[in-house]
């Protein structure tokens, strides 16, 4: 082997170790923000509390009501941090977490893999990304090498560099069903705000009231793997928590029927005839917890739900593959906002989650699967090229640097007369990222986004504008509402005249 071929094979080896490395990391401060949640939001509370102490006494006693809220407060945070540490032990990384990761420390600063864009909450969308309550959401990427990532061992995925074929036999259920769940260990049955699941040292789960243990058996769970994440890492688990409303809860049924609706009933009036033999396939970037990459499963489509964030695919695996029953969690949303609150039992109500089995014959289907990692990387691999029926983006095409590159990638991947369906806003995730002058974004008006579409071959056959919100607290006194767009095109075929 001569020396010039040594050195290739040691630099590739040294930078799939680097890329490994920085994976490592970046999931580690994932996994950190979600430990952090318990103490953050703590400290969270004793700042109410300081405030109200320094009120006078004529102005508390009006407020007197406010001590018992606060401890409330603490019950509800418990709810929420014991179902956090539950989803964190039913995780498996994908890469082993508890190697070495010393070797990216000069070229990995702190917010180098932070992908950070609005969570498009109850909050103006101009208001700065980093406003303390302003429904901040950021994401990681699944591999900061583009790899793709599987969350579950049962869970379909792919491998390097690719994706199977959407009509692989590798497609399957992406459910545990000999998993053993002790119900007694969960002690639903115990009313959810008498929970105390902290450990007020490291922030990590211990126990409930019963003394139910629920301490991580994981070496990478241990305290000494964890970092100090900024409080805007914890604000994306509190996203993420929103999120779950939106797509698991019985109360974000009116958000599903205003975004996800539409989206299903195009399906399928354009494939009436989903025969079992052959199935039409369906992509679903930006998938986020999987709601709706399942409910077209469940029309009799192949549906792949693509996500890029860690954040939202361990939490979408926990409820997708190890729930087990309707109703089985119970978490408290709106707790980290005092804004807008009709009243106190507004905000500290909580939901039931999720309010479908998926594990149920309503629910997952054998042409279901959840793929991570970055759509554009992932889906460029030739082996895409003219293998889906039909895309569907849902508040996707605008978390895009480069917004083009994704109507690039959707028109090569669609098979000549396919579709693409999208519903949403423009909300540039990217833009106005102040301070960071390597952050790119692409901002085109959805004039210049149409007059793209049509130069990539496609041709529209619907248009209309939708009026919904996103992850939006029902009972707020602020409803943010989006008037989104809404298209169906349709891929020309390559024998057709491009400029008919």
């Amino acid at each position: 082997m001569s020396g010039g071929r040594v050195e290739e094979d040691e630099e590739r080896t040294r930078q799939r170790k680097l890329e490994e490395a920085l994976e490592i990391k970046s999931l580690r401060r994932i996994v950190s923000a979600f430990f952090s949640y318990p103490e953050a939001s703590e400290e969270d509370v004793k700042r109410y509390e300081r405030s109200f102490n320094r009120l006078p006494p004529a102005h508390k006693a009006l407020l007197s009501h406010f001590p018992l809220k606060f401890e409330r407060l603490r019950r509800c945070i418990s709810t929420n941090s014991y179902f956090i540490f539950n989803m964190l032990q039913a995780f498996e990384p994908p890469i082993d977490m508890s190697q070495d990761t010393d070797c990216c420390d000069d070229s990995c600063p702190d917010h180098a893999h932070d992908d950070q864009f609005c969570c498009r909450g109850e909050k103006n969308a101009n208001d700065h990304l980093f406003s303390r309550e302003s429904n901040v959401c950021a994401c990681e990427p699944t591999s900061t090498s583009g790899r793709m990532c599987c969350l579950e061992s049962k869970q379909t995925c792919c491998p390097e560099g690719a994706v199977d074929s959407p009509k692989a036999s590798t497609i399957n259920k992406e459910v545990e069903n000999g998993v053993h769940h002790d119900p007694a260990h969960r002690n639903h049955d115990q009313h959810p705000e008498e929970k105390e699941v902290t450990d007020k040292h490291s922030g990590h789960c211990v126990s409930d009231c019963n003394g139910n243990d629920c301490s991580s058996s994981h070496e990478w769970l241990e305290p000494s793997l964890q970092m100090n994440v900024p409080l805007v890492d914890v604000d994306k688990v509190r996203c993420i928590i929103r999120n779950i409303v939106r797509d698991w809860a019985a109360e974000g049924q009116k958000e599903r029927d205003q975004c996800y609706k539409p989206i299903l009933e195009e399906l399928h009036s354009l494939f009436p005839d989903r025969k079992n033999e052959s199935p039409p396939a369906c992509l679903v970037p930006g998938a986020g917890l999987g709601r709706l990459a399942l409910e077209i499963s469940c029309l009799g489509f192949i549906s792949q739900g693509n996500e890029f964030s860690y954040y939202m695919m361990i939490c979408s695996s926990f409820i997708l593959n190890h729930t087990q029953k309707v109703g089985e969690w119970t978490i408290y949303p709106w707790i980290h906002s005092n804004s807008n609150s009709l009243s106190d039992s507004d905000q500290l109500r909580p939901v039931s989650i999720p309010d479908i089995h998926p594990a149920s014959s309503a629910g997952i289907t054998e042409g279901f699967s959840m793929c991570g990692g970055d759509f554009v990387e992932v889906y460029s691999d030739p082996s895409q090229v003219g293998l889906w029926d039909a895309v569907v983006t849902c508040f996707f095409i605008d978390t895009a640097h480069n917004i083009i590159e994704y109507i690039e990638v959707i028109s090569r991947i669609l098979k000549d007369g396919g579709v693409w369906i999208n519903l949403g806003p423009l909300l540039y995730h990217f833009a106005d990222m102040y301070g960071q002058e390597d952050e790119m974004s692409i901002e085109p008006s959805l004039e210049d986004v149409k007059r793209i579409i049509l130069h990539y071959g496609f041709v529209f056959e619907k248009e209309r504008t939708v009026e919904t919100t996103y992850t939006t607290n029902p009972k707020s006194m602020m409803q943010n509402r989006y008037y989104a767009a809404f298209w169906t095109m349709r891929k020309k075929s390559t024998t057709e005249d491009p400029t008919s």
